[in-house]
């Protein structure tokens, strides 16, 4: 995950205690814990404007939420060749579109189709080009 490199305003922490304190955003075991923390966060977001202390606060709701997400609702992994479609119909890419980061028509074809691997440095152009995890095509 990349960094972030934003200034914060400064936390009362007396008022994002109180924030903690009406919460209790213990992290969440069912789904229905899960579903409180989601009404939560989404209570803070509707909100034409957040306090620091609100903004600090939801940004934990949401680190919690999708850490109990990513552990319970996991997706199967893709073959790399089935999310480079995906992507390309997604995006309205063609066929020459990508054939410029894979370096040529015919590899691409080849990959396209399942045929062929994709190689590191082929994955990281396309990760780079499509803005996606690297790890989508390994």
């Amino acid at each position: 995950m990349p960094s972030r490199t934003t200034r914060r305003e400064a936390l009362n922490p007396d008022v994002y205690l109180e924030l903690l304190r009406q919460a209790l955003p213990i992290p969440p075991r069912t789904e229905a814990d899960n579903e409180r923390l989601i009404e939560l966060l989404s209570g803070i977001d509707e909100r034409e404007s957040q306090t620091a202390e609100e903004a600090a606060f939801a940004e934990l709701l949401a680190i919690v939420i999708e850490d109990f997400e990513n552990r319970h609702y996991s997706l199967p992994p893709v073959p790399p060749h089935l999310a480079i479609r995906a992507l390309m119909e997604d995006r309205g890419l063609q066929h020459k579109d990508i054939a410029g980061v894979v370096g040529n028509k015919g590899l691409t074809t080849e990959i396209i189709a399942g045929r062929r691997k994709i190689s590191k440095a082929v994955a990281k152009r396309l990760s780079s080009h499509l803005s996606v995890p690297v790890e989508l095509f390994l």
